[in-house]
Parts: C-alpha cells; sequence; structure tokens
C-alpha cells in the first residue's frame, strides 16, 4: 500500500506539473487558452510538504481538427477546415521551500516550454480561398508560480496555487502557426487530493479559473474559463516502488465571451470534456527519488476548439533536503 515515500515523493518533481504544459493551438484566439485541459488532475500535481529542490521533464503530441463547417481565427486569421499538429518538450525547475505561510507549506516553479507547431486550414472566401500550411518552432510562453501552498491532515492534502502565463514565445500576426499566445494568463486554483493509505485508492480534484489579458496585436480579448481536472485511482506496491491505475477527467467551459475589434466569430464561448487513462510509477534512490507518468486524454465533447487527442509522458527526479 502507499506509504510515506508514496504520499510526498511521487508529488513534489510534478507539483501543478501539467499546469506548466505549452497550450495547445485549440476557443478563445488560436481556438484555447494556455491550460491544456486535463493536465493538473492526480495527486502527484500536489504539493508534498516536504523541502526540497526538483526537476521534471514533459514531451508531448497533441493533434486536433475542427469539425464541419466550424472557423477559428489563428493569428487573427479567420480560417476552415482547421487542423493542428503539436510535438513539444517543457523543463520544469521547482523548489519546496522550508518557510510556511498562514500554516500551509510555500512552493515556487518555473516551466520553459519548446514547441514545433503545424497548423493547416483554408484561408480566404469564395475563388480566393486557398489551403495554407503553416509552422513555428522554438520556446512558447514560460509559466511561473509565485506562490504554492498545501496543507495536510493525515491522508488528505489541499492546497492553493497563483500561476501566470508571460508571452514570451514567437508571435506574428496573419500567420498560422505561433509558439505564443501573445497575451497574459492569470491563473488562481485550488485543489485537494485524499489517497488511503490502507486501501490505495485515491480521489483527487483541481478547480481553477484563467483570467486573460488583451492580446494587442490582434485587438482580442479571450474570455474567462473555470476548468476542473479530477482523477480516481488505485495505487500499489510494485517492484520497490508505488504503481498507480486510474481515470482522469476534465471539464474546461469559457464563463465569458471573447470581445474587441479582432474577435470578428463573436462571442465564441469554448468547451471541451474528455476522460482518459493514466498509469504512473514512483521509485526512491537514495536520497534521491524517481517518477514516471503516462497519460492519453482523447477530447469527447468540443464546442468552438479544434477537437483531439493529447498524449504525454512525465518524468522527474527530486532530491529533499
Amino acid at each position: 500500500m502507499p506509504n510515506r515515500f508514496s504520499r510526498n515523493a511521487l508529488a513534489i518533481f510534478l507539483t501543478l506539473a501539467a499546469l506548466l504544459l505549452p497550450s495547445f493551438g485549440r476557443a478563445e484566439e488560436g481556438s484555447s487558452g494556455h491550460y491544456v485541459p486535463g493536465a493538473t488532475a492526480d495527486y502527484v500535481d500536489m504539493l508534498p510538504g516536504e523541502p526540497g529542490w526538483a526537476y521534471a521533464n514533459f514531451p508531448l503530441y497533441y493533434h486536433g481538427s475542427a469539425s464541419a463547417g466550424r472557423t477559428l481565427e489563428f493569428g487573427g486569421v479567420v480560417t476552415a477546415n482547421a487542423s493542428s499538429t503539436i510535438w513539444g518538450d517543457t523543463s520544469l525547475l521547482l523548489y519546496e521551500t522550508p518557510w510556511k505561510i498562514a500554516g500551509g507549506e510555500y512552493a515556487t516553479a518555473i516551466a520553459i516550454p519548446y514547441l514545433s507547431v503545424d497548423v493547416k486550414g483554408t484561408v480566404g472566401i469564395g475563388p480566393l480561398a486557398k489551403r495554407t500550411t503553416s509552422s513555428a518552432n522554438g520556446i512558447g510562453d514560460i509559466e511561473v508560480f509565485p506562490a504554492m501552498l498545501v496543507w495536510k491532515e493525515g491522508d488528505l492534502k489541499y492546497g492553493t496555487s497563483f500561476g501566470i502565463y508571460a508571452p514570451t514565445g514567437g508571435y506574428t500576426v496573419g500567420k498560422l502557426a505561433n509558439t505564443s499566445k501573445n497575451f497574459w494568463t492569470f491563473e488562481p486554483g485550488i485543489n485537494f487530493s485524499y489517497l488511503s493509505t490502507t486501501s490505495g485508492i485515491e480521489f483527487t480534484g483541481f478547480a481553477a479559473f484563467d483570467i486573460n489579458t488583451n492580446n494587442d496585436a490582434t485587438a482580442y480579448q479571450s474570455g474567462p474559463v473555470f476548468r476542473l481536472d479530477t482523477t480516481v485511482a488505485q495505487h500499489l506496491p510494485l517492484a520497490g516502488g508505488i504503481a498507480g491505475i486510474g481515470a482522469n477527467f476534465f471539464y474546461y467551459q469559457q464563463i465569458g465571451g471573447d470581445s474587441g475589434a479582432g474577435a470578428v466569430l463573436g462571442g465564441f464561448e469554448g468547451r471541451t470534456v474528455g476522460i482518459g487513462p493514466v498509469l504512473s510509477y514512483a521509485y526512491p534512490l537514495g536520497k534521491a527519488k524517481l517518477v514516471a507518468e503516462a497519460k492519453w486524454l482523447p477530447e469527447l465533447d468540443v464546442s468552438n476548439r479544434l477537437k483531439g487527442d493529447i498524449a504525454w509522458i512525465k518524468l522527474g527526479i527530486n532530491v529533499s533536503f
């Protein structure tokens, strides 16, 4: 059954990790926001409340396409029959401090994504319409977490987080593929995780709001978003470590329409709902701790976004003080 190692070691180097993954090209401008739906959902994404440093790496893949007749905006250009493929790799550095605020353990983190983006779509009207392919490679929008807190009560953990995406990637108006959203996003959130040390059953939930600033290059203001990610899983000892198998569910809904002169398609509120399997494994190695996780999340019910599949592998190492 999970022990102190399984509750704390798994978490530290994947703390809020999926939040730090780069944005996929799917409503909001560019048919997506910064946050990847379903990304932060597991107890491994909770802060452990144990001081230490962590490094994690997240290779990822996404492919999605628009439904028939649905037009989307990419780089300020209205695009029909759009599809997008993204390969990415994000490096995360996390520091769990020995400091406490209001009784909660305090941590900070930064993540730097590298993206390879390909977008295809039909641009123009009538006889002027043409099929266009656009590609972009480079650093994406970096996210920092200046404040993360967690409280512990037995098998229950609960916490808060505040993340900021900065428009550090490349962005060109009129280009379908970009590695940046070209606006800031502020993410206040709350989370909880219950992992039984006797049965190995896990129930975890993350809820947050994404608040976006204006894209000055296109005069487009993406509306605010509410999102909820949850996990139910079973954890068992395996080969000296702890293995987990479960399901992630995500719900992502814009709660305010897009606006501005550039929002030519109107309020365009987006939604996506999905569920998929997740596998995890953690292994102690002296003072260091290793973690691996694999996840596949198909989008099942989508509005005003590309619809596709997200897949990634998470790899991390942590050294506690």
